[in-house]
C-alpha cells in the first residue's frame, strides 16, 4: 500500500486511536508499524486473532496485561557481559510475572471454552521462568534497593554500617549537648559533608574540636568540622560502604548471569507479549467503535451494512449500506458539494484498509469486504496543491500514476474526477478515465459534479449511479447514500426556499435545455420512487415479521397440544390395559377356585357358593364404558369452593380453592395450585363440614389425610410407625401444621412422640396444644 494513500484515507489517525488501547510500549510499537496486508490468508488469520480477543473481553471483561516492559536492550547487554541495574532487573522480573499470569489466564479460558486456538498457541510459547522471577524478587525490593538478605555478606556489612553510624552519632550528640557547645556551635545539629558526619562550628572556635574541616558556609562564619573523636569511626564507615557497594555489584552480576542464561527464552516471550498486547488492543478498539468482524473474500466484492466512518463522532455519523463488485464494479456518485460524497468515498477506502490490517470495521454483522492487492485514491482540494501546480494538474499527476499500476485486484477512489478545468473537456476526460479503469476490471468509486456523468451508469454494463440525499425542506444534506439514483441540482429549490422571486426562477429554468430538464425530472421521479419503495419495503418487512412471530407462537401451541394429547391417550391406554389385565387375572383365579370346589365337593356345591362366585366374576369385569355412559346422564354439578374434584387431563385429585373467572377455578393439587377450566374438572364430593380448609389429596392414595392423628390406645412401636407414615403423608398433602393426639396417661407415649419429632428433618417445631385443643395431651407440629 502506498504511504500517500494511507495518509489521504487517514489510516494513520485510526492507528492513533488504536494506540490508546495498548497496555505497553511493545504493543504500541507493533501498532506504529502496522500496515494493511494484501495476503488473503494473512488477513483472515489476523481477523480471527482479533475475534478471539474480542470474545475473551466479552467473557471476562478484561485481560491481565499490566507489568510488561520492553526489556530487549537489557537482555542484549546481559548476553554480552554487561551488568544490569536493579531497575532493569525489576523490569525483567515484572515482565516474567506478567507473562506467567497471561499464560495461565489464556490457557484456563481455552480449557473452559475451547475456542481460542490462536491465543492458546501464543500462550503455549510463553516461557515460564520462576527461577528468574523469584531470584530477582528475593534480592531487590519494589523500589530498586538491594535487600539485606540478598547475601550473608551484605547482611553482615549493613549491620556493621548501622552499628558504626550509631556510634558516630552517639559521640557527636555528646559533643553538641556539652555546656560549651551552645557558644562554639552555629547550630546544635549533626550533618553530612562528603559522606562523613560533621558538626557546624563557628569560625573563631575552629581549633576547639580538632579534626578535619570539610566545608564552610557561604559567609565563612561557619565551618563544617569532622571532630578528631569520630575521624576513625568515619573512616571505618566509609570502608564499610565501599565493601557494601562491591557486594551489591557482585550480587547484580550474579543476577545478570541468571538473566543471560535465559536471554533467548525471554526475547521470545517479549515478542509474544508484544503480539498479544497488539491483538487485545485491536479488540478493545473494536469494542469502542462497536465494530464487527467482516467476512473476507478475494473476489473484489464489497458489501457494507450500515457502515460508519470511524473518525466521525459515532453519535452523529450517518451509516450507509454500500455494495460493489458483483452486479456493478463502478459507482459514480453525483451531486452538489458538502453532501457527503467525499466522506462516503473515504469510508469505503478506510474500512477496506482497516479490514486488511486485521481490524474490525464499524458496520453491522454480515458485512463483507475484499482483500485488494492495492488501494489507490485521488482525493484532495484546492488547498493541497502539490509543487505549485494547478488543481487540475495536481490531480492529473496522481491519476497518471494510478493508471500505470491499476489492475483487476485494485480498489480505485476518485474524488471530483476531471475537476479544475473546462467542464466539457473535464467531463469527457472523466468518462475516458472511468472507461479505462473499469475496462481493466478494477473496483472503482468516483465522485463528480459533471451532469454528463449522470447518464454514464445507464450506458455501460457494470456501472451504477449514486447520489447523496439532500433535504430541500431543511436545505441540509442527509448524508444518506442512494445507490441507483443519480444526484440532481437543487439550486432552484434552495433559491425558492430562501425567498428568490418565482419569476426569476422561471426565467432561469427557461435557459436550461430540454434534455437537462428531462434528466432532472427523471432523477426527481427516481428519488421519489426510491423513497416510496423503501417505506413500502419497511412496512412489508414489519408485517412479515409479525406474521412469522404469530405463526411460530401458534405452531408451538399446536405442537404442545398434540404432545399433551398423545401423553393423555398413552396414559389412558396404559391404565385400560392394567384394568383388563387385573380383571383377567381375577377371573382366572375365580375359575380355578370353582374348579377346585367342584373337584373337592363334586356335586355338593351349594347354590349360595355359585352365586357368590358369579358375583365375583361380574365384579372382575371392567366397567369403564358403563361409568362413561352414567356420567353422561348425570346432571352437571354446580362447583363450590372446597369441592373435591378430579382433573381429568392430569388424572389427579384435588380440591377447589376459589373461582378465578367465569369458567376457571384455582385447584389445589397436593402442594401445587393450578388454574383449571371447568370442563377439565370431575366432581367427586363436597369438603367435610367440620374443616374450614378443604382436605388435600395425597398423591397416589385413595384416602384423605386428616389434620389430626390419634394414637391413644396404640402400642408404643405401632404408634411410632403410624406417626412416621402420617408425617410423610401430611408433607405430601402440603399441610403446614398438624396435631398428634397421644393423651396424658403415663407420659411414655408423649415422650416417644416428641423424641421422634425432634429428629425428623421435615419438622420445623412443635409444642403442646392450647387448653382448648387438649393441652399436654396433644402436640401441635409445624412442618417445613
Amino acid at each position: 500500500m502506498q504511504t500517500k494513500v494511507l495518509h489521504v484515507l487517514e489510516f494513520d489517525k485510526v492507528k492513533e486511536q488504536l494506540l490508546k488501547h495498548a497496555a505497553s510500549s511493545l504493543g504500541k510499537e507493533k501498532i506504529e508499524t502496522l500496515l494493511p496486508s494484501s495476503d488473503f490468508a494473512e488477513v483472515v488469520d489476523w481477523l480471527e486473532e482479533t475475534d478471539e480477543a474480542a470474545a475473551v473481553l466479552r467473557l471476562r471483561g478484561h485481560v491481565p496485561l499490566g507489568g510488561i516492559f520492553d526489556i530487549r536492550a537489557s537482555l542484549k547487554r546481559a548476553k554480552i557481559g554487561g551488568t544490569l541495574s536493579p531497575q532493569e532487573l525489576l523490569d525483567i522480573a515484572s515482565t516474567v510475572s506478567a507473562s506467567r499470569q497471561l499464560k495461565q489466564f489464556i490457557e484456563s479460558l481455552h480449557e473452559e471454552h475451547g475456542n481460542f486456538p490462536r491465543l492458546a498457541g501464543y500462550a503455549q510459547s510463553l516461557a515460564l521462568l520462576p527461577e528468574v522471577e523469584q531470584e530477582i524478587e528475593r534480592c531487590i525490593d519494589d523500589h530498586g534497593e538491594v535487600l539485606d538478605h540478598a547475601s550473608e555478606r551484605l547482611r553482615s556489612l549493613r549491620q556493621q554500617l548501622r552499628t558504626t553510624e550509631a556510634r558516630i552519632r552517639e559521640k557527636l550528640e555528646s559533643i553538641i549537648r556539652s555546656p560549651s557547645a551552645q557558644k562554639m556551635l552555629s547550630d546544635a545539629i549533626i550533618t553530612i559533608r562528603n559522606e562523613r558526619y560533621v558538626i557546624p562550628v563557628k569560625q573563631e572556635y575552629r581549633g576547639a574540636y580538632g579534626g578535619i574541616v570539610h566545608d564552610q558556609s557561604a559567609s565563612g562564619a561557619t565551618l563544617f568540622i569532622e571532630p578528631q573523636a569520630v575521624v576513625e569511626l568515619n573512616n571505618q564507615l566509609r570502608e564499610a560502604r565501599v565493601k557494601e557497594k562491591q557486594e551489591i555489584e557482585r550480587i547484580l552480576i550474579e543476577l545478570t548471569k541468571v538473566v543471560a542464561n535465559h536471554a533467548e527464552a525471554l526475547l521470545e516471550t517479549v515478542h509474544i507479549l508484544a503480539q498479544l498486547d497488539f491483538i487485545f488492543a485491536k479488540a478493545k478498539y473494536a469494542n469502542q467503535l462497536k465494530a464487527t468482524k467482516p467476512a473476507m473474500n478475494d473476489r473484489g466484492y464489497i458489501r457494507m451494512l450500515q457502515a460508519r466512518h470511524p473518525l466521525i463522532d459515532q453519535g452523529v455519523v450517518v451509516p450507509n449500506d454500500i455494495e460493489l463488485g458483483k452486479e456493478y464494479k463502478t459507482i459514480v456518485i453525483t451531486g452538489p458539494n458538502t453532501g457527503g460524497k467525499t466522506v462516503t468515498l473515504k469510508t469505503i477506502g478506510l474500512l477496506t484498509l482497516m479490514a486488511q490490517a486485521g481490524l474490525f470495521v464499524p458496520a453491522l454483522d454480515g458485512s463483507e469486504l475484499a482483500v485488494f492487492r492495492a488501494v489507490y485514491a485521488d482525493i484532495g482540494d484546492e488547498q493541497s496543491i502539490e509543487q505549485s501546480l494547478s488543481t487540475f494538474s495536481s490531480h492529473m499527476v496522481n491519476i497518471v500514476d494510478i493508471l500505470r499500476r491499476v489492475d483487476e485486484k485494485s480498489l480505485v477512489l476518485f474524488d471530483e474526477l476531471g475537476a479544475g478545468t473546462d467542464p466539457q473537456e473535464g467531463a469527457a476526460l472523466a468518462i475516458a478515465i472511468l472507461d479505462e479503469v473499469h475496462g481493466r476490471g478494477a473496483r472503482t468509486v468516483a465522485t463528480t459534479h459533471y451532469p454528463e456523468l449522470k447518464a454514464y451508469g445507464y450506458n455501460r454494463d457494470g456501472v451504477i449511479n449514486a447520489s447523496v440525499e439532500f433535504d430541500t425542506e431543511t436545505l441540509r444534506p442527509t448524508y444518506k447514500l442512494l445507490i441507483g439514483v443519480p444526484g440532481r441540482s437543487n439550486a432552484f429549490e434552495i433559491s425558492r426556499r430562501l425567498g428568490l422571486d418565482e419569476r426569476i426562477i422561471e426565467r432561469a429554468k427557461s435557459h436550461i435545455s430540454t434534455e437537462s430538464n428531462k434528466v432532472e425530472n427523471m432523477i426527481a421521479s427516481l428519488e421519489q420512487s426510491k423513497k416510496q419503495a423503501e417505506e413500502e419495503e419497511k412496512r412489508a418487512k414489519e408485517a412479515r415479521m409479525e406474521a412469522e412471530k404469530l405463526r411460530d407462537e401458534w405452531r408451538q401451541k399446536w405442537e404442545a397440544l398434540e404432545e399433551k394429547q398423545d401423553e393423555i391417550i398413552d396414559e389412558a391406554k396404559r391404565k385400560a390395559a392394567d384394568i383388563i389385565r387385573a380383571s383377567q387375572q381375577e377371573a382366572e383365579r375365580i375359575i380355578q377356585e370353582l374348579r377346585r370346589m367342584q373337584k373337592e365337593k363334586q356335586a355338593e356345591i351349594k347354590e349360595h357358593e355359585l352365586i357368590e362366585a358369579k358375583k365375583r366374576l361380574a365384579e372382575a369385569m371392567p366397567t369403564l364404558a358403563k361409568k362413561k355412559k352414567e356420567r353422561k346422564k348425570e346432571k352437571r354439578h354446580v362447583f363450590q369452593p372446597g369441592d373435591e374434584v378430579k382433573v381429568t387431563s392430569l388424572n389427579q385429585k384435588g380440591y377447589l380453592v376459589e373461582k378465578v373467572s367465569d369458567e376457571e377455578w384455582q385447584v389445589q393439587l397436593g402442594i401445587l395450585k393450578m388454574k383449571i377450566h371447568e370442563r377439565d374438572l370431575e366432581y367427586i364430593g363436597s369438603a367435610p363440614k367440620t374443616e374450614t380448609k378443604p382436605i388435600a389429596t395425597v398423591k397416589g392414595k385413595d384416602y384423605h389425610v386428616g389434620l389430626e392423628l390419634d394414637l391413644r390406645g396404640e402400642r408404643y412401636e405401632d404408634a411410632l410407625a403410624r406417626l412416621e407414615k402420617y408425617i410423610d403423608d401430611a408433607l405430601l398433602a402440603g399441610y403446614p401444621r398438624v396435631s398428634i393426639i397421644h393423651g396424658k396417661g403415663t407420659g411414655a407415649l408423649r415422650k416417644g412422640v416428641q423424641e421422634f419429632l425432634k429428629k425428623h428433618r421435615a419438622v420445623k417445631s412443635f409444642h403442646f396444644g392450647e387448653a382448648s385443643e387438649g393441652g399436654t395431651g396433644v402436640t401441635v407440629v409445624e412442618l417445613k
